[in-house]
């Protein structure tokens, strides 16, 4: 066991004990002088929800949660119940109608596909059923041995930018691009026209790989004047919603955290952590002097 900068670290290779103790280093200073009750609500692509934390792009609940076989489309509900953006990983046409069907407006984040026709009849299906944007989740292009990706028995490719513009490029939706997680990456998303980003590193992925938050700001900096940021990875309450928002994510998503809230009590139970998390951030916003999410200021976060 190591400790880095306060924070213990049992195995120091784990990204996600990494970005756990990247959370945790950061704290919060009060501004309570001429304060306010902080509203949630915030704007993404022309539409109104009630708060900035939305879901994130799970894939086969049911698959490796056989006890939760309607999973995927209860966590729809539970977004839709909340006010929330929902957000879609790998999965059929047929899926993705039904979590649509849920009610909450919904990001479809599209593997990286070696079936090129796959894509694009994705894309297409998107679009048809009204999503609020699509988008490309770039992390499964290789394997840790440096191949191709198989996943789900899908084979994946290395997609290049003039790939990923043409995808751009071929619908009105706006083009997101997942596991973004530096300057250079999210310089080469501005230039072909993408959309939004999301800064993530896949759940740890890749051993040693940055927490999200620590290159947030830079690639804020780098590109934040052209699109929304969004953050995922280890977000588990309204706490780490605040401190990624401060340092300029446009919108937070959780995903594994959600999981025991399916199980435990469905759509509500998704709903009512939401709420949870949703509240505990107002709580913290009003303690720092931030009046809603377009109010976020970065320099309320120190370092341990």
């Amino acid at each position: 066991m190591m400790e880095k900068r306060g924070v213990q670290i049992t195995n120091p290779a784990s990204s996600k004990e990494i970005t756990r103790a990247y959370f945790d280093s950061l704290l919060v200073e009060e501004r309570l002088m001429d304060s306010c009750v902080p509203v949630t609500d915030f704007e993404l692509y022309e539409k109104r929800f009630k708060t900035p934390i939305m879901t994130a792009a799970l894939s086969h609940i049911g698959t490796f949660n056989p006890d939760m076989p309607s999973g995927m489309v209860q966590y729809a509900q539970g977004a839709a119940m909340a006010g929330a953006v929902h957000w879609i990983g790998m999965g059929s046409d047929e899926e993705f109608e039904s979590v649509v069907a849920a009610g909450a407006p919904t990001i479809r984040i599209i593997k990286p596909y070696a079936d090129e026709e796959k894509i694009y009849q994705q894309i297409r299906c998107a679009e048809k059923n009204g999503a609020l944007a699509v988008g490309m989740d770039i992390d499964h292009m290789l394997d840790l041995k440096g191949e191709p990706d198989v996943c789900m028995g899908e084979l994946m490719a290395v997609k290049s930018s003039e790939d990923l513009k043409r995808y751009v490029e071929c619908t009105k939706l706006p083009f997101i691009i997942k596991g973004v997680l530096s300057v250079h990456d999210a310089l080469k998303c501005a230039e072909i026209g993408v959309r939004g980003i999301v800064v993530s590193h896949h759940g740890g992925r890749l051993n040693y790989a940055v927490p999200p938050l620590y290159v947030l700001p830079d690639i804020v900096k780098a590109v934040g004047d052209k699109m929304p940021i969004f953050v995922d990875c280890g977000i588990c309450s309204g706490m780490d919603a605040y401190k990624a928002l401060a340092l300029g994510a446009t919108a937070v998503s959780v995903g594994l955290h959600l999981i025991p809230m399916i199980r435990q009590g469905g759509a509500e139970g998704v709903a009512k952590r939401i709420q949870e998390m949703t509240e505990e951030m107002k709580g913290v916003m009003a303690y720092t002097g931030v009046a809603s999410p377009k109010h976020f200021d970065a320099s309320v976060i120190h370092r341990l």
